[in-house]
């Protein structure tokens, strides 16, 4: 096989996004009822932008008793107005929360990628876009509810808790606020605390668009407010979306509650790629599924299973794919993996690839230079690995990918079910049949069939066994916030 000639003086030209368009401001208050207003604490946390360490706005840190203000607020608008006012009248004020979003896109992008650290490519073109895809879809199921539930009455839950992690702030804000207002819920939302910025702008075009008052309530803080969004009396539905660690102290504590909750939870993904795939689409697919977002997505493809005969082919094109790829300032439209979320999760990360080492497997990781400051990791793969490391068992959440080998489409069935979870996987042939096989074999919620990583809000996504329960999207994710009775 011919290596690519990687030795030439060509190379890109710096391509930064504007920042002149985005107004930050130095502090952000809580969104209650409406209004803004400071912490009963006057506690703030900073916000860093991981690129270069610098902190970017100071954000309110909730307290218990602002909790209570926030989920008073929602009962009170939910009793007296958004419960009230007709169905096609909801659909109108997300149809407004939509436009809003497109009009304000650029602004969303790039303060998405300061926040996060994601390429600003990413936030631009995939998650802004599909936030306003996501009002847009069920702004049209707001008066159709019937329709989606025939014979039966729909009620909504009341108050819903909704907490929300740092890997796509805003997309994930509009999974949870966008059904559960089609439905005639009221929402206490907590973002991330290290992602709070979009949410913050999003409770601007809240306001915006007019909603009355309390029926979105968007609080920051770290994990002790989201436990006190969790364990309180008068929140009626929990949505959550994190780490499976989380979601499994969520369940203890609604235990014996009678609450409803969804969970989308880790994911430890199987990518499949048979001798008879189309290897440069799927290399391509496989640079998707695990170094989009640096690897920060609970779906990321981060085991691969490549067929034994095509192995060195798949491997020897994957690693010359990885040299091509540019990281480095989320800002410049060039760049492919941007920073770490956070300091935290980059120590993660490293540990997880010195244990990697430190249990046999081949260590690759491109030559790219890495800027001197901010948090940053290259990407990264292991070879002669088995079912055993944990590199293989355990969620990463990082540019990390560990390849095995199969020879038979049985034994990469049993490889890829061999794990806690059950969210996301991949498949890549050019035989109907062989997809059909493995997709009806492999217990995950969403599997892709020569593709990866692709979303639309008419599509339900979620996963089986650790990876959580309930389904956000499409018909589906319409249901975790409605009573459905008898007509």
């Amino acid at each position: 096989m011919n290596s690519l000639n990687l030795q030439t003086d060509w190379q890109y030209d710096p391509a930064p996004q504007s920042t002149d368009h985005i107004n930050l401001k130095e502090s952000y208050d809580l969104f209650i009822n409406g209004a803004f207003v400071p912490a009963k604490n006057n506690n703030h946390r900073n916000t860093i932008n991981p690129s270069n360490e610098k902190i970017i706005a100071k954000v309110a840190d909730a307290g218990p008793d602002d909790v209570n203000l926030a989920v008073s607020a929602a009962r009170k608008a939910y009793e007296t107005s958004w419960s009230k006012i007709s169905h096609s009248e909801r659909g109108k004020y997300l149809f407004r929360i939509a436009r809003i979003i497109q009009e304000r896109s650029r602004e969303l992008a790039v303060i998405e990628s300061m926040d996060g650290g994601k390429p600003i490519r990413e936030s631009r073109d995939i998650d802004v876009p599909l936030a306003a895809a996501h009002f847009f879809y069920y702004a049209g199921w707001a008066d159709k509810l019937k329709y989606a539930f025939p014979g039966r009455e729909t009620q909504p839950l009341g108050v819903a808790g909704q907490i929300i992690p740092w890997n796509f702030p805003l997309l994930m804000a509009a999974w949870k606020i966008a059904p559960a207002l089609a439905t005639g819920n009221t929402i206490v939302l907590k973002p991330a605390e290290t992602t709070p910025l979009t949410a913050m702008l999003l409770a601007e075009i809240i306001r915006e668009a007019d909603l009355p008052d309390g029926v979105v309530n968007i609080i920051t803080g770290d994990g002790s407010t989201g436990s006190s969004l969790v364990e309180h009396p008068d929140v009626d539905k929990i949505a959550f979306t994190g780490s499976t660690a989380v979601g499994k102290e969520i369940m203890k504590k609604l235990a014996g509650k009678n609450k409803p909750y969804t969970l989308e939870l880790g994911g430890k993904a199987a990518n499949i790629i048979f001798a008879d795939a189309a290897i440069d689409q799927a290399i391509e697919g496989i640079v998707n599924s695990i170094f989009f977002n640096q690897g920060h997505v609970c779906c990321a493809g981060s085991r691969l299973f490549v067929e034994e005969s095509i192995s060195d082919e798949i491997i020897f094109k994957l690693r010359e794919r990885m040299e091509t790829l540019i990281v480095g300032d989320p800002l410049d439209k060039n760049t492919d993996i941007g920073a770490i979320n956070s300091k935290e999760q980059l120590k993660r990360i490293q540990e997880y690839v010195k244990i990697g080492q430190d249990e046999g497997g081949e260590l690759y990781q491109s030559k790219c230079k890495l800027p001197n400051t901010g948090y940053w990791h290259a990407p990264t793969l292991f070879c002669n690995v088995s079912q055993s490391h944990r590199i293989v068992q355990e969620e990463i959440f990082g540019p990390v990918l560990a390849i095995q080998t199969f020879r038979t489409v049985d034994e990469v069935i049993e490889k890829a079910n061999n794990t806690p979870y059950g969210l996301s996987g991949g498949v890549w042939t050019d035989k109907g049949a062989k997809i059909f096989k493995v997709t009806q074999n492999i217990r995950a919620g969403v599997i892709w069939a020569n593709t990866f990583n692709k979303f639309d809000p008419s599509a339900p996504f979620g996963g089986y066994k650790e990876s959580g329960m309930g389904r956000e999207g499409g018909i589906q994710g319409l249901l975790p916030y409605l009573k459905l009775n008898p007509c």
